[in-house]
């Protein structure tokens, strides 16, 4: 792998005045060029000569004036982030002090470094593998419980040893296969088929099972998509204001006030949720109220979870607030319900009833067997936990709590996807009796797919379009 000569340097915290912040440099001569403008504040001391993983109190100076009074971390050579010399100088958090060190070192001999160098040069070194290096910009874009512990697991090699036992199994089977072919004439079989068989099998159920975690996984990481949906005046703006304890949409008396989408996020047992406030679902009025329809049609699509919300007053014939239309509401509603059940098989829909405040007694005029129904009010904010639990419920977080590895990054996911494909091909060359020569193609086109994952195989435009994603300093 390409060995880096140069040393780099850039601000690993956040830009602007804070508490401290810390400039990191990393490469061959990082402790020494930090040695050349250090001075220990107790007593002379060679930065080079010092242990690894130790810390010095002293100042950065440039001549005979002082930048700042600093703590400077050494890590040397292997044992290190990079694998190569690292050090950390912690300095006052004045954004005029990290800038006159940076231009210090600028000036002699040491680069800015790349958006996420760092952490390149600590895959190129063999310090992760290139699934852990994305882990670690998804661990600092991590904003929930369950996506921190998704970039952490993943960070930590729990996919990447799935996958190298899934390359080392292959790996030992396509060798004997090629080596078959190297006595093709003497018609000698090194691989057993029925061992062969049972690999690809356990091969395909393990790679199924990879990418069919995506589904969950990449949900968690990104969050839950919700759509709360229904006819006009129901209150999905009041519930979108309830659920997130502000005023975030506009409510109003008026049918139709909502007339494009609001989205806003929260998090409910470390499950990142994205609610989507939608336009009314009826018969559009004017041109602007058609397009906001045609808006929540879009967002049922992207949603994982459809929140249908209904008035309690339409389900309920002996109400003070029912309306004469009670039966037409009622037959729109579950004709609008079973168009979208229809449409959008893969949804899980919520039926919540809303302003049972205003009812008596829950005479509904429904099947209760058929739908069940979750009862809130969201102007008084009253059963909006049966509601917040029901959608915590619908997120199926058992794999990541039984510590199971799940799939969360779309390009591994191709990437199983990519190897299963050449797995069923094997398969089926194995049961139609194919020759060797033949068999090994899609077995190499495996080891590929599955070498793209960890970084066994890459491309230099690869590797730019990952590691640009980062922030600089990491």
């Amino acid at each position: 792998m390409k060995q880096f000569q140069d040393t780099i340097i850039a601000l690993a915290t956040p830009a602007g005045s804070g508490a401290i912040g810390v400039i990191r440099l990393s490469g061959p001569d990082a402790i020494a060029v930090v040695n050349s403008f250090f001075q220990s504040k107790y007593r002379d001391k060679d930065l080079q000569q010092v242990a690894t993983h130790t810390i010095h109190l002293g100042y950065i100076k440039d001549g005979d004036t002082i930048i700042d009074e600093v703590l400077v971390s050494i890590f040397k050579n292997p044992h290190s982030y990079t694998g190569e010399n690292v050090v950390e100088i912690s300095v006052h958090g004045s954004t005029y002090i990290q800038q006159q060190i940076l231009q210090l070192f600028l000036k002699n001999g040491v680069r800015h470094a790349r958006a996420g160098e760092f952490t390149l040069r600590a895959f190129l070194n063999g310090k992760m593998d290139l699934a852990q290096a994305e882990a670690v910009a998804d661990l600092i874009a991590s904003d929930s419980e369950t996506s921190h512990r998704l970039a952490l697991q993943q960070m930590r090699g729990g996919f990447s040893s799935e996958i190298k036992k899934l390359h080392d199994e292959l790996i030992h089977f396509a060798s004997l296969m090629e080596l078959e072919l190297d006595f093709a004439e003497e018609d000698v079989e090194f691989a057993d088929r029925q061992q062969f068989k049972d690999l690809v099998q356990r091969l395909k159920q393990t790679l199924k099972h990879l990418v069919d975690s995506f589904a969950t996984g990449n949900v968690l990481k990104e969050g839950v998509p919700v759509a709360i949906v229904g006819e006009p005046n129901v209150g999905k703006s009041t519930l979108l204001n309830a659920l997130l304890n502000e005023e975030r949409a506009i409510v109003s008396d008026i049918a139709g006030t909502t007339r494009d989408v609001i989205e806003d996020e929260l998090v409910l047992d470390g499950i990142r949720f994205r609610f989507i406030d939608t336009a009314g679902i009826r018969e559009a009025q004017d041109q602007i109220e058609r397009i906001g329809i045609k808006k929540t049609y879009q967002k049922i699509e992207e949603a994982k979870v459809v929140i249908f919300l209904i008035d309690a007053c339409a389900l309920s014939q002996t109400a003070t607030c029912h309306q004469p239309s009670h039966q037409q509401v009622l037959q729109e509603f579950e004709a609008e319900l079973q168009n979208i059940a229809k449409k959008y098989t893969q949804k899980k829909i919520l039926i919540v009833v809303n302003k049972v405040d205003k009812i008596d007694q829950k005479d509904y005029q429904i099947d209760t067997e058929k739908y069940q129904l979750i009862e809130i009010s969201a102007k008084y904010k009253t059963g909006l936990e049966s509601l917040k639990n029901e959608l915590v419920s619908l997120v199926n977080k058992g794999a990541l709590d039984q510590n199971e590895v799940v799939v969360s990054n779309a390009r591994h996911y191709q990437a199983l996807n990519e190897a299963l494909q050449s797995i069923l091909q094997v398969e089926n060359g194995l049961n139609t009796g194919l020759s060797g020569d033949l068999l090994s193609i899609d077995i190499r086109a495996a080891l590929h797919s599955l070498g793209e994952i960890t970084g066994e195989i890459t491309t230099d435009d690869l590797l730019d379009n990952i590691f640009r994603n980062f922030c600089i300093g990491k």
